[in-house]
């Protein structure tokens, strides 16, 4: 089981000494991944529910809190630390340029050495999507098309698409990525991003469900993958959760390779490392 550090760039961890003091004791600690939010503005008195809360509403209460860029977030970590990924969760894809955001991807992938992990979701808060004068009713289908874009963007040498959002073609996009690929999880909690993963991406990052839940969702995911001539043993699959050893055994049993932790203060991360990190590399 690898571990991860979610909400990285939010809380304490906005400011340039502390993000970097908590990348590099994740680092230390032997987690494998540090990953960002994103929200590019919250709408003062938005009214789309946050789907990941009982409430309704976004953790801590507030609107008006912190949430730096993620990728310019990550670039600035990466600098200063040599090994741990570096995951957005989840960038909100249909928001953005396919093309920008396929090259500041893979200049971040390049400039770290290969250690850049792309999560995507559709995104959910509507009232931001009117600010950013972007469609909401269509983001499925647009988040499907931008994926498909980066990803020829990244892998052709003169790369062409041509959809219904996005249309280019013979364009050369440089640079590309290390290995010439950025694996791609995909975030979201429905049948919907379950066969997104399967199709389009190289993981899956569930944000809820109960055990049969996510195994349910997980086998979607497979199914998906095998229904379009993809390999379903290739994807990988990440949860959060409590790090008890029953959680986490139950978690590897339906297949789950990347537990999700909250951040904590940098002074926890060797006592971390040492009581969970260390007792759950078997599973």
């Amino acid at each position: 089981m690898k571990f991860g550090v979610m909400f990285a760039n939010t809380g304490p961890f906005v400011e340039p000494d502390a993000a970097v003091e908590l990348a590099q004791a994740a680092e230390a600690s032997g987690c494998e991944s540090i990953w960002t939010v994103e929200h590019v503005v919250v709408p003062a008195g938005y009214a789309s529910q946050y789907p990941y809360a009982k409430d309704g509403r976004m953790p801590g209460g507030r609107e008006d809190f912190d949430i730096p860029d993620p990728l310019i977030w990550l670039s600035y970590v990466a600098a200063a630390t040599d090994k741990i990924r570096l995951g957005t969760g989840v960038m909100i894809m249909p928001q953005r340029n396919p093309l920008v955001t396929a090259k500041a991807v893979a200049t971040l992938d390049r400039l770290s050495k290969g250690r850049m992990i792309l999560g995507i979701g559709s995104g959910w808060l509507e009232e931001e999507f009117d600010a950013l004068g972007v469609s909401f009713d269509d983001r499925g289908d647009r988040t499907d098309e931008y994926l498909e874009a980066m990803k020829q963007a990244w892998a052709s040498d003169a790369a062409s698409y041509s959809g219904k959002f996005v249309n280019f073609s013979n364009v050369y996009s440089r640079p590309q990525p290390a290995s010439g690929h950025v694996p791609i999880i995909v975030g979201g909690h429905s049948r919907r991003a379950a066969r997104r993963a399967g199709e389009l991406g190289d993981g899956f990052f569930p944000g809820r469900g109960n055990f049969e839940e996510l195994a349910a969702l997980f086998d979607h995911a497979r199914h998906c993958a095998e229904e379009s001539g993809r390999d379903p043993d290739a994807l990988e699959f990440t949860a959060g959760g409590p790090t008890s050893p029953d959680y986490v055994e139950q978690l590897a049993e339906i297949g789950v390779t990347r537990m999700i932790v909250p951040p904590m203060d940098p002074s926890q991360f060797t006592k971390f490392g040492d009581e969970v990190i260390s007792q759950f590399s078997s599973f």
